[in-house]
């Protein structure tokens, strides 16, 4: 009763309504006149021309602007590309876990992916929702566990026997050539089946070669752009498509079943228990086939070109075979394969020096802030495209030391350099949440060729050793790199 005569009291009215009405009048203060804390955004990079000069630069090349400007700016920083389309750079393990590891709805691949949707074709990947899309990278884990990959190193090894036979006792080869040709024979098939790998080989072969040509620079900004590499991309892929669905639907009808990954796209099923389709069979049969073919040749022919240019290194690798043949002989399986750990090493330090994505990209849905390894706090607005460099971040001199010198032995027990720095030091294979799937394939299908060709070839490299191909999409090697070879078993003893 105290109580509400107290409250009933004009001079409590009066309190309260002053209260109320300074509370208000310091919310409209706060939110409209009082200053904002500012954000600390990345130092941008200047440009002499307005709007497009940032366009400009980074199709001059990427990897030129980041040897220019990282030494000036830092490990983040942003490039206006035009219109105020920013893209932002994370340079190095400290600030590029967030990169790896945020969710989908964080960042993106699927807007800054688009450019591949041209070529893989129409619901699959990019062209369609997380969901589905984790769904038909499931898919593409099924047809990669060990117990596939095991039959898969059966038929590389059968592939690189039956080419290498073909050549004579003596002679001179353009590495690059040779193993190209290779390295699409073995992909063609595990991946694509026997069809393809007897019959339609070269006409396929042809076709991939066309949608190789319709991947260019530009292709990332306007890949629909109609030029005459887009219209012969385009032409090629109608031409694939037709060609896997009649392969597609000769199973079906024959009932007959085969291992390769096309059989696992045609057998699989989405958790709602629909099958794929042929259209979504062919995507993703192209989308593997251009992912790992380009990569395992480049990076097969760059790890013949250090071996041959390292005798330390290529003594090592000759003694591990010797050692492998000591107790199994002759022969060559997946463990055996798992067994060449120097091999590994050494593929894997051509690879660190010329990882065949030069960029990474994603595209941001919300605001974020990282933090330099100098304790520097930068945010990153929502909105910026953000992207890092495997091909720059693989060669910074504070996570690798003599960064531009091949020393496989930094992966070596005791070293292990991709690791003392943080989980994203070494970003060949990507990593964190959209980590490389094809990694084992590809690592499995090259020690199948070198072994190989270790144990039956004295080789020399007898060209210059290569230059990097920048010009292209996925960067490879320039040129020719021509190898003397003499036909030579390796002596055990």
């Amino acid at each position: 009763m105290i109580l509400e005569k107290q409250l009933g009291d004009p001079k409590w009215v009066n309190i309260a309504t002053i209260l109320i009405t300074t509370l208000i009048t310091f919310k409209i203060i706060s939110t409209f006149l009082l200053p904002k804390p500012k954000k600390n955004l990345p130092p941008v990079i200047q440009t002499p021309i307005p709007i497009i000069g940032g366009l400009l630069q980074f199709l001059k090349g990427p990897i030129v602007m980041l040897r220019k400007e990282y030494p000036k700016l830092g490990s983040v920083f942003t490039l206006n590309l035009f219109f105020n389309k920013n893209i932002t750079f994370l340079i190095g393990p400290e600030v590029s876990a967030h990169f790896f590891k945020a969710s989908e709805t964080d960042l993106s691949q699927q807007e800054v992916y688009q450019f591949n949707v041209p070529t893989f074709g129409p619901g699959v990947v990019f062209d369609v929702d997380y969901s589905v899309r984790q769904e038909q990278f499931r898919f593409f884990t099924e047809a990669l566990r060990v117990t596939k990959l095991k039959g898969y190193v059966d038929m590389m090894v059968s592939e690189a026997e039956e080419y290498f036979s073909k050549w004579g006792d003596s002679g001179e080869v353009d590495l690059k050539h040779e193993l190209e040709r290779l390295i699409i024979l073995t992909a063609s098939r595990c991946l694509l089946g026997e069809e393809v790998r007897n019959k339609l080989f070269d006409d396929v072969s042809a076709l991939f070669h066309d949608l190789d040509n319709g991947m260019q620079p530009i292709s990332v900004i306007f890949p629909y752009l109609p030029i005459p590499c887009h219209r012969t991309r385009d032409r090629a892929r109608k031409k694939l498509a037709h060609i896997f669905s009649t392969i597609i639907n000769s199973r079906k009808q024959s009932g007959k079943s085969e291992n390769d990954m096309l059989q696992c796209f045609i057998d699989s099923k989405y958790k709602n228990g629909r099958p794929t389709t042929e259209s979504e069979v062919t995507g993703l049969l192209i989308a593997a086939l251009f992912a790992g073919q380009h990569t395992s040749s480049i990076t097969s022919t760059w790890s013949g070109a250090y071996l041959l240019s390292n005798p330390k290194y290529m003594a090592a690798a000759l003694d591990e075979q010797k050692n492998i043949m000591k107790d199994h002989g002759n022969q060559i399986d997946h463990d055996i394969l798992s067994e060449m750990n120097v091999l590994y090493r050494c593929i894997k330090e051509a690879l660190r020096l010329h990882p065949p994505l030069i960029m990474l990209l994603r595209s941001s849905h919300c605001d974020f802030t990282v933090t330099t390894k100098e304790g520097k706090d930068y945010d990153i607005p929502k909105g910026h495209i953000v992207a890092t460099s495997p091909a720059f971040a693989n060669r910074l001199p504070h996570v690798f030391k003599d960064p531009d010198t091949y020393d496989p032995d930094r992966f070596s027990p005791g070293r292990e350099e991709d690791k003392v720095s943080g989980a994203f030091s070494y970003i060949s294979f990507g990593g964190g949440r959209h980590g490389c799937l094809g990694e084992p394939f590809a690592y499995l299908q090259i020690k199948a060729i070198w072994s190989h060709l270790l144990r039956n070839f004295e080789l020399e490299l007898v060209s210059p050793f290569p230059e990097t191909d920048w010009n292209a999409m996925v960067v490879g090697v320039k040129g020719k790199v021509m190898v003397r070879y003499k036909r030579k078993v390796l002596p055990v003893n």
